[in-house]
């Protein structure tokens, strides 16, 4: 489980670091695109409904003071009127506002989230190959919903309470400019520095608060995804009582980033009060030379002229936890750069040579693994070791999907980092062992290898991987829908199915991560034997093919590359790691079921 840094996350909450937290915001706004006008139109729903708010308290005020005096009842029928008009209108102006801003915020978030799955599907695959599927969920759907709140709860409120102040101080300045200066001051306390210190001082606890959400969605999608497993190695109750763990701790955080803003939240509440004495002070120094109708204005105008800074607290909370999710979004799908004088070179014709001396590895993580490869057209390897030692990454890293940490990989002598990336997987191709199985029809699970696949394509395919019985037992054969996605099938199922989809891609070297889990041992022996002899089997001959697998019969002859988790540095196997190895040994050499069927 990776853990906070809090000396990371507290140097971002430092004075020196809000260029970079703001810059991060701004960038942002580029997956967001929200339309001008639309803001425009909830700002000025916002100023004419606190507008109205504000004026019903002036006419308010008036008519009191003026029914006082006993007029006749012709002289306060307008302002009658006045009063129901401005109740009625605020009311019914903040319903528009409030529809105006949430379209548009909702509209945002829509076009956020199309624009980091652009950016995602063709940026740098490292930027979301590294992030957990667990992370990825909260990145997607919490960070965009906080980024787009930051159009509802922040921008709107900020715009709506700088124009009621300005009109505000500019009404009670015409009638009294000492009181004006005392309610400008008092606007500027609870408009400008109760929310500065309730956002610096909630923007640590709130980034460690963002972390813990993310690594209980991690540790929930592991419990999730790898139950089976999990159960048998006695190891998801730990995973069940971490995820609970990070819930509690998430929770905790919020709590303590909640403290400052409370304190901030009671601020307006004493300038209200020291801008009504102010006023009261003022109006008794006038009181002999200004009208009681004006003066009763002058005391109750300061009481609405706050309503538009109550929300200004939560809203530089929420500045802050929209920075934050932005960084985090901006991590996974990073703007994309397109230099266009930069020349690609060319994808080899058929079976390029592939050849590797490179240091695989996350960056910042604790192990990697130091391979030397060199590959000609239709050679067989075996990537052998145990789970932990790094050869899911090292196939990732050939695949041009991850960047090594040292050393470099080569296609026909030419690095693949000179190839144009969406192109790429047509010549070299990575098939992880968890893969999406969608739903869709068996048909579309297999076109998102090949688009141009014929039907008898694919059923030829499933037959070669063992699943021509079960397509034969199918309603409707290819065009039946997996309902659930992975849920439709079986574990052995759904790695023969993913199998298939690498046998009909058009990748000319074949990078095949645990291809055989889940099957029992005498399929999987079968399933590495075609994979990894030289005659035709599952794959041509003149394809090149490498396997990722804890288990090789030894019967099999072929190349073999073993790894260990200390060969680029001291790190050794987790013992997490080390009990999944010797689960999935256990499953391999004494399952009695066969979990494809």
């Amino acid at each position: 489980m990776r853990q906070s840094d809090p000396a990371a996350i507290a140097s971002a909450a430092k004075p020196g670091a809000a260029g970079r937290r703001q810059m991060a915001l701004l960038a942002a706004f580029s997956l967001l695109r929200p339309r001008l006008p639309r803001i425009l139109i909830a700002v000025a729903l916002g100023v004419l409904s606190l507008g109205s708010a504000l004026a019903l308290a002036g006419v308010s005020a008036w008519l009191i003071t003026r029914a006082w005096q006993m007029p006749p009842v012709l002289d306060l029928s307008v302002a009658v009127v006045a009063v129901r008009t401005f109740a009625i209108s605020r009311g019914l102006l903040h319903y528009c506002e409030r529809l105006a801003t949430h379209d548009t915020a909702l509209r945002a978030a829509g076009t956020a989230r199309v624009q980091i799955y652009r950016r995602i599907a063709h940026g740098p695959a490292a930027a979301a190959v590294r992030v957990h599927s667990g992370e990825l969920v909260a990145r997607v759907g919490a960070d965009v919903d906080e980024l787009a709140d930051v159009l509802v709860r922040a921008v709107v409120p900020i715009a709506v309470a700088a124009v009621l102040g300005l009109a505000a101080t500019a009404v009670v300045a015409a009638i009294s400019p000492a009181a004006a200066a005392v309610l400008a001051i008092c606007l500027l306390l609870a408009g400008v520095v109760a929310p500065w210190l309730s956002g610096t001082a909630a923007a640590r606890q709130e980034a460690i608060a963002r972390q813990h959400h993310s690594e209980r969605d991690t540790a929930a999608m592991i419990a999730l995804e790898h139950a089976p497993e999990l159960r048998v190695a006695g190891a998801l109750p730990d995973v069940i009582a971490e995820s609970q763990r990070r819930q509690l701790a998430w929770g905790a955080a919020l709590d303590a980033a909640a403290r400052p803003a409370a304190i901030a939240e009671a601020m307006p509440t004493a300038a209200i009060g020291a801008s009504v004495l102010g006023a009261v002070v003022a109006g008794i120094g006038m009181a002999a030379t200004t009208a009681p109708t004006t003066l009763a204005v002058l005391m109750l105008l300061p009481l609405s002229a706050f309503e538009a800074t109550t929300p200004l607290p939560a809203a530089a909370v929420q500045l802050t936890r929209s920075r934050i999710a932005a960084r985090r979004l901006l991590e996974l799908a990073p703007p994309m750069c397109i230099n266009e004088s930069a020349a690609l070179a060319p994808l080899p014709g058929g079976t390029g040579r592939l050849s590797a001396d490179v240091c695989s590895g996350q960056a910042g993580g604790a192990q990697s693994a130091r391979a030397t490869l060199d590959l000609p057209a239709g050679a067989r390897l075996a990537v052998t070791g145990a789970s932990g030692s790094g050869k899911t990454t090292l196939l990732m890293t050939l695949a041009g999907l991850l960047p090594p940490l040292h050393g470099q990989v080569m296609l026909n002598g030419t690095g693949l980092d000179q190839f144009d990336e969406a192109e790429l997987p047509s010549a070299v191709s990575f098939f992880a062992e968890d893969a999406h199985i969608f739903a869709t029809t068996v048909r579309d699970n297999l076109l998102v290898a090949r688009g141009d696949c014929r039907d008898d394509e694919l059923t030829a395919a499933l037959d070669a991987v063992g699943l021509g019985g079960w397509l034969a037992s199918l309603p409707e054969g290819l065009s039946t829908v997996l309902t659930g996605g992975v849920q439709a099938v079986s574990a052995g199922q759904r790695r023969r199915l993913l199998l298939a989809r690498a046998i009909i891609s058009p990748a000319r070297i074949v990078l095949l991560d645990e291809p055989t889990e889940h099957l029992d041992a005498t399929d999987a022996d079968l399933v590495l034997r075609d994979l990894l002899s030289p005659d035709p089997g599952l794959v041509a001959a003149e394809r090149t093919v490498l396997v990722a697998t804890h288990h090789l019969p030894n019967d099999i002859h072929c190349a073999e590359l073993r790894l260990s988790a200390a060969t680029c540095d001291d790190s050794r196997p987790s013992e997490m790691s080390a009990a999944r190895h010797e689960l999935q040994r256990h499953q391999h050499e004494h399952q009695g079921n066969d979990l494809s069927q």
